[in-house]
């Protein structure tokens, strides 16, 4: 089976005197959870900017199917001026919408509102939601769950991880318990070469 992401040989630097990644190499396939782990300022997020290309490797190379993106805060990623449905429209068709709506056990109603009037959690859903409508074969979750109170976050961990058979995910997070619970691939990433467990 193809991987929906393959990083091979990467280094990267914002200065040479600190290397954030030297030779890292990852595979992930759909059906997977790979997570990365480590301290804030080690280089989690500037591997999501590698992947989505934002930020060009000083070497090696990455080759990555269609992503789609959930954010650590649901609040700012959704502008408060619109409502949820238009938002979603802009980036993604609507088919599907009904199955979504219902495993994500969301109401079509808060569709039609704008986010503040949402909670949290059922922000992120809608957030989930955006991210699967744009039939992605890779999800990049970035803290997905940290904005949220412990029950919430472990039931929109358990919603986003009934799509493995549709994509692979790549989660960043600092919650080890949630990474050894939804992981298939733990990587440490800090002061020395980022490794998996």
């Amino acid at each position: 089976m193809k991987p929906v992401l393959e990083i091979k040989d990467l280094t990267f630097y914002y200065t040479p005197n600190r290397v954030l990644y030297r030779d890292f190499s990852l595979t992930l396939h759909r059906g997977e959870v790979i997570t990365i782990v480590g301290e804030s300022g080690s280089g989690k997020s500037t591997l999501f900017e590698l992947i989505t290309g934002e930020l060009k490797p000083v070497k090696g190379e990455i080759k990555v199917a269609k992503f789609a993106q959930i954010f650590q805060d649901p609040y700012s990623s959704f502008h408060p001026s619109y409502n949820i449905l238009s938002q979603i429209e802009e980036v993604a068709s609507l088919v599907g919408l009904h199955e979504y709506l219902k495993i994500l056990n969301l109401d079509q109603d808060l569709l039609y509102q704008k986010p503040h009037k949402l909670s949290g959690g059922q922000l992120q859903r809608c957030s989930i939601l955006r991210a699967l409508l744009q039939k992605p074969d890779l999800i990049l979750a970035d803290e997905p769950t940290s904005a949220l109170d412990n029950v919430v976050q472990l039931d929109v961990m358990k919603l986003l991880m009934q799509f493995l058979d549709r994509v692979g995910i790549l989660m960043i997070t600092h919650d080890e318990d949630l990474a050894k619970w939804a992981s298939d691939e733990i990587v440490r990433i800090g002061d020395t070469k980022p490794t998996a467990s």
